[in-house]
């Protein structure tokens, strides 16, 4: 057990070959993390190493060979502790860091994200993709996130990831205004505007939000089967024409089946599409695509008031309109036997004996008879 223990104070190269695909921190392992004097310190391309020191972060090496000496690191060799029983005063850790770029971490909305659409008004949409990231301070990525952790992973932070990346991504799409049916032609520009938004945030884990894609947003199922249909009636197009087209593939599977329930339907559709043809007007024109509403056409102008001559002590007073003669005739001041004309008329008229004008005498009085 001491020669074994002696052997691990000799221990002088430090380093990570790494195999994994989702491992971001690693601690080297070292017997009561004593750090030989003078021992090499390996870190290769793709990797970090922080120096930690009695509990503080030290130093951070990129990648290169380093000597551990007491004039550069504040760390003293463990064989100077060997009257403590092997237990040194002073101990040191070192965490390798993948600075690799971790690709393929998925993202989507759980909940629908709602937004006002200016073509279909309110809708639901949820959206997915993938983002990639990396360490890019390893010292604020071990001091925020990874802690002790001697083995510390992707699965271990990519929920909080993806609770960011949907939480903005929400938010962004909602207040970008891009019509439902115009999202396919925007989701690069969605993608790189929301990871802007996201950068500060990553970089407070220490982290790097390398690239973030939009891969799909959708509508709700019953959403895409209604526009589905609308893109299906704008495909056909004249929808008669595609009846006869219909009437003849079901023509077309009767003749292959030979039953008679098929063999009638095919008779009777064929019937149809030849009477059709013999039409001496032929097949009808295809009815126009039906518009907007027109709105009604408005009504022809009012034609002008009837003017009115009245024959006054011997001359032609007027013109008048039918009301003022009204208000002469219940005023008395217009009688019976008042000559009046009008355009249209051969000649003067006594009053009552003008069709226009005679209800007006209905309720007056008969003049008195004359006295013998």
């Amino acid at each position: 057990m001491v020669f074994k223990k002696l052997l691990g104070e000799f221990v002088d190269v430090i380093e990570w070959l790494d195999d994994s695909p989702d491992t971001m921190v690693w601690r080297f392992e070292r017997h009561g993390n004593e750090i030989k004097y003078g021992a090499k310190l390996t870190v290769r391309e793709g990797q970090m190493a922080v120096f930690v020191n009695e509990g503080e972060i030290a130093d951070v090496f990129g990648p290169g060979m380093y000597e551990l000496y007491t004039r550069n690191l504040p760390i003293l060799s463990t064989l100077q502790a060997w009257p403590h029983g092997f237990e040194s005063p002073f101990k040191a850790e070192v965490y390798f860091c993948s600075t690799r770029v971790f690709t393929n971490l998925k993202w989507g909305t759980k909940n629908p994200v709602i937004l006002r659409d200016p073509e279909f008004g309110p809708v639901r949409l949820r959206a997915f993709g993938t983002y990639a990231i990396r360490i890019k301070d390893p010292a604020v990525f071990l001091r925020e996130v990874v802690g002790t952790d001697g083995h510390f992973t992707v699965d271990e932070i990519s929920d909080q990831l993806r609770n960011l990346i949907v939480t903005r991504f929400g938010m962004v799409l909602a207040g970008s205004g891009i019509p439902v049916l115009d999202l396919a032609a925007n989701t690069e520009q969605l993608g790189n505007y929301v990871a802007g938004r996201l950068a500060p945030e990553f970089a407070n884990y220490g982290l790097e939000l390398v690239t973030l894609l939009v891969e799909n947003v959708s509508l709700p199922p019953e959403v895409e089967q209604a526009l589905d249909r609308r893109t299906a009636m704008g495909v056909v197009g004249d929808l008669s024409r595609y009846a006869q087209f219909q009437a003849a593939e079901a023509m077309r599977v009767a003749a292959q089946n030979p039953g008679t329930a098929g063999a009638g339907i095919g008779l009777m559709l064929g019937q149809a599409l030849g009477a059709q043809a013999a039409s001496p007007w032929g097949p009808r024109p295809a009815e126009p695509t039906a518009g907007p509403p027109q709105p009604p056409p408005p009504p022809p102008p009012l034609p002008p008031a009837r003017q009115w001559h009245v024959a006054e002590g011997g001359k032609a007073a007027g013109p008048f309109p039918a009301e003022e003669l009204a208000r002469r005739i219940a005023a008395g001041t217009l009688r019976r036997e008042t000559l009046v004309w009008s355009e249209g008329m051969k000649d003067w008229q006594p009053a009552a004996e003008v069709p226009e004008l005679a209800p007006c005498f209905a309720n007056l009085p008969p003049p008195l008879p004359d006295k013998a």
